[in-house]
């Protein structure tokens, strides 16, 4: 073997080494509710114009969604929140003006899965970018890529690893559900869970899953 062989094979090692995700088991979370919050009652048709005024008032709309991942029957589930028994979304949101990434990651994680926590839980640990996807047009439609002809797209979401400690107390909104979700019923489903859910799977081939016994 020479020192090139070497030096290849020692670097494989670092990036399988930084490449293991550590998740626990579902049993070591709590799992609870508390008031219901405001929803939007709009159509498409008025969603489309609300996003066509916040853009001409702010420009392209930037969000943030989190992929939370726990371990459930030895496979790997993701958490999910419904909404209205139909509308399934990672949970994030939009940012503020001014506010980072990260900030506003972990803003959302707190109002969607620790409200009325008061800051009480431990802080949420915001891993690395998985994946950026982009909206063109004010349509639903989302792609995993800017397209060449589009100079002033309408919205960029950015999808970052969240890593959960060993045990923590998820409180929603009584108006949404957290599911667990197995990755192989997320995986390239998209009729179901949307383009960017459905690939999350995808995002994650990358890591090896270490499950941590409680």
């Amino acid at each position: 073997m020479d020192d090139r062989t070497a030096v290849l094979e020692n670097g494989d090692s670092r990036h399988n080494d930084s490449h293991v995700l550590d998740i626990y088991p579902l049993g070591c979370y709590y799992f609870g509710s508390t008031d219901a919050a405001a929803l939007k009652n709009e159509t498409l048709a008025d969603r489309a114009l609300r996003m066509k005024a916040n853009y001409d008032a702010y420009g392209m709309r930037n969000c943030v969604a989190g992929v939370i991942v726990v371990e459930l029957f030895k496979h790997p589930h993701l958490l999910l929140l419904q909404v209205q028994n139909t509308i399934f979304k990672l949970p994030g949101g939009r940012l503020r003006p001014g506010e980072s990434d990260v900030d506003c990651l972990k803003r959302k994680l707190s109002s969607r899965l620790s409200s009325g926590e008061d800051g009480r839980g431990p802080e949420w640990e915001i891993g690395e970018c998985l994946g950026i996807w982009w909206k063109p047009n004010f349509e639903s439609v989302s792609y995993p890529y800017l397209p060449p002809n589009i100079q002033r797209p309408k919205e960029c979401t950015k999808l970052f690893l969240v890593k959960l400690p060993a045990s923590r107390r998820f409180i929603v909104p009584r108006n949404f559900k957290i599911l667990a979700v197995p990755l192989c019923q997320v995986h390239d489903n998209d009729k179901t869970y949307g383009c960017i859910i459905s690939g999350v799977p995808q995002l994650l081939s990358k890591f090896s899953f270490n499950i941590v016994e409680s």
